[in-house]
């Protein structure tokens, strides 16, 4: 469809401007004209002729009308980033006072849920029986990480004096510098004293670090993953198997047998309930069923 001069001229400078002062790749050019072009004409079918006339409610349209259109969030946020960037330009050539989409915000996109091991695979995993140094090193991380629900750099940021066998907890430094004390027993407890007794065959006599590689010195995050994940293959999971898997499998076994979202959040050093909400997928079919349970006014007739 043909443009109002209004919306056309101006756009057909700033596309100028992108292809001779920004120099951008063709693609990205291409982009931009893709994205405005779009935009000029659905603001053209409103009745809008010329960009000055363009408001925050004339952007907050235009993006209802991408997502009515089925636009995914990353692409929604592209056109209003396309949007801004072609506005700054008419405020920098004194044909806009100020940029009418600098406080309109795409929605947020969808975070990717992590996937956990179920109870089977996580046996599967941690069926590790090997007595040399490295295997049970090996077996007391992945067991803790499991039976504690820590993070990557906490697992490898703990000191043998962060440990205590006898009460059955760990002090972590979690995200912020914010310490917290952690429960963790069974199998796990279990196993970071058998790496303790062999603890001394690999390290160094000055090495605070609980977990070493064989040079001796505190295993570094990559070693971890590396290590987890040949672990996986040797124990024919079939999933990849790293760290966050093991977190998530905490959190996920925990919540689904406990039911209490608060004591999941703090284990797992969340500072607010929504990340664990998230983090944790809950089942909306338990939620309904504990609703149902436990609200008073949930049961008809029930008084």
């Amino acid at each position: 469809m043909s443009l109002p001069q209004g919306l056309e001229q101006p756009l057909l400078r700033f596309f100028e401007y992108l292809r001779s002062e920004r120099e951008l790749s063709l693609h990205t050019q291409q982009n931009y004209k893709r994205q405005l072009t779009t935009m000029a004409e659905q603001l053209a079918a409103l009745g809008v002729d010329d960009w000055r006339k363009v408001d925050a409610g004339w952007v907050r349209q235009l993006a209802s009308k991408g997502m009515r259109d089925g636009l995914k969030a990353s692409s929604l946020a592209m056109r209003l980033s396309s949007l801004r960037s072609f506005l700054d330009y008419l405020v920098g050539q004194g044909d806009l006072k100020a940029n009418p989409a600098k406080g309109v915000s795409a929605p947020r996109k969808a975070r990717p849920l992590p996937k956990n091991l179920d109870v089977d695979e996580m046996d599967q995993l941690l069926s590790v029986d090997g007595e040399d140094p490295l295997s049970v090193r090996d077996r007391a991380m992945m067991e803790l990480m499991y039976g504690a629900g820590l993070r990557l750099s906490e697992l490898v940021g703990l000191n043998v004096k962060d440990i205590s066998l006898r009460k059955g907890d760990l002090r972590v430094i979690g995200k912020g510098d914010k310490e917290r004390v952690v429960p963790f027993a069974g199998l796990a407890r279990e196993w970071v004293g058998h790496w303790l007794r062999l603890r001394g065959q690999l390290a160094k006599p000055d090495e605070p670090g609980l977990f070493v590689s064989k040079l001796g010195v505190r295993i570094s995050n990559r070693n971890v993953q590396k290590r987890m994940a040949e672990w996986g293959q040797k124990q024919a999971v079939s999933s990849h198997i790293n760290p966050h898997k093991l977190r998530h499998s905490f959190a996920t076994h925990m919540l689904e047998s406990s039911g209490d979202l608060r004591a999941v959040q703090e284990l797992l050093g969340h500072a607010n309930l929504t990340t664990t909400q998230i983090y944790t997928h809950l089942d909306f079919q338990h939620l309904a069923k504990v609703y149902d349970e436990a609200h008073p006014r949930a049961k008809r007739g029930k008084r």
